[in-house]
């Protein structure tokens, strides 16, 4: 008697787990397609510079969007993902993060996404390989999209058709205007790659074409994600670098940093001192660090020392940060 009752058990308990599998797979297929709906309309927005409502073919015109971030985002997942599945450390698929456009509101239809490892990472080795794997990939794909932005940029017909006045001596002098904040990767590859006599927008400009916006918003995330506190991408590579201590000590110095910019942002938005040299969204960011992501990394049980080549390949990461980085990404300009 217990032999069948047995069977009948684990039959039960498979067809349980099935069930939460394909209700889990259908969660990350139905925030994809949410998060796919929320990035053509940031796209449709950044690019006609319009609130909306809109027509279907206005719609078509936030796909190069969409497809180009979604891309991004999910090879830097997917970075993690396979990372993660060669260590034998359960994860699971991308949870894609949609955030519904507000009009007139900066935002880039989504918070990226994020997986959640389900078994404890065990060594320095699989956490390093693991953190460092997302934001390479990203990476990787992020300056594919610039570069080819970059090489189809349209002409000057292109924004005007956006903003007819442009060429006004009174253009952006009446209202608020956005600017994104250069890096030095961005500036590179325009020097490289802009032929003399060519037109490029402005930074003022920039999020009107889709690829170079997408391209400055995947550098913006990247160097977000490298930040060496907590768990952060960069904290996970920092602590399996130089140890717990001396990650700590980095942790605390991001954060200061990171916080005294925010204040010099505020200070500089509300009092028109114009240093130039910080972001009120620091702040914010500085106290979601401390806050909920904390800035203490917690340990792994094999605390092995990682290898010659995985430092390397730290040192690389961390070069990605800086030449990604922007202390200023997003300014405001205020009415002349």
């Amino acid at each position: 008697m217990p032999e069948p009752y047995g069977e009948n058990y684990h039959s039960t308990f498979s067809s349980q787990q099935v069930k939460i599998k394909k209700d889990r797979r259908l969660l990350h297929f139905t925030l994809f397609i949410i998060t796919f709906i929320t990035t053509t309309l940031a796209g449709v927005q950044w690019i006609s510079a319009s609130g909306g409502p809109y027509e279907l073919s206005e719609l078509l015109i936030g796909l190069p969007y969409s497809f180009s971030i979604l891309l991004i985002i999910t090879f830097h997942e997917f970075g993690h993902y396979f990372a993660a599945m060669y260590h034998k450390v359960k994860a699971t698929l991308p949870f894609y993060i949609p955030f519904p456009p507000i009009p007139y509101m900066i935002n880039f239809g989504t918070m990226g996404a994020v997986i959640k490892t389900k078994t404890r990472i065990q060594s320095k080795k699989a956490m390093f390989d693991i953190g460092v794997a997302g934001p390479i990939a990203g990476f990787v794909v992020t300056v594919a999209v610039l570069i080819y932005g970059i090489l189809n940029v349209p002409g000057i017909d292109y924004l005007l058709k956006i903003h007819p006045d442009y060429f006004d001596p009174n253009y952006g002098k009446e209202g608020y205007g956005l600017v994104f904040g250069d890096s030095i990767l961005f500036a590179f590859l325009r020097e490289i790659f802009v032929k003399p006599g060519q037109f490029f927008p402005p930074m003022s400009e920039v999020y009107h074409y889709p690829y170079l916006c997408v391209g400055w918003f995947g550098l913006f995330i990247t160097s977000m994600n490298m930040i060496p506190v907590g768990q952060l991408d960069g904290g996970h590579i920092s602590y399996s670098m130089f140890g717990e201590k001396t990650h700590y000590k980095i942790s605390v110095i991001a954060f200061l940093i990171m916080f005294v910019f925010g204040i010099i942002g505020f200070a500089d938005m509300f009092l028109e001192l114009n240093y130039g040299i910080g972001w009120s969204g620091w702040m914010f960011w500085a106290l979601i660090l401390y806050f909920v992501i904390k800035l203490k990394h917690p340990p792994v049980l094999d605390a092995t020392e990682i290898d010659f080549k995985r430092k390397l390949v730290g040192y690389f990461s961390f070069f990605i940060f800086l030449i990604s980085f922007s202390p200023m990404p997003i300014m405001i300009a205020l009415p002349q």
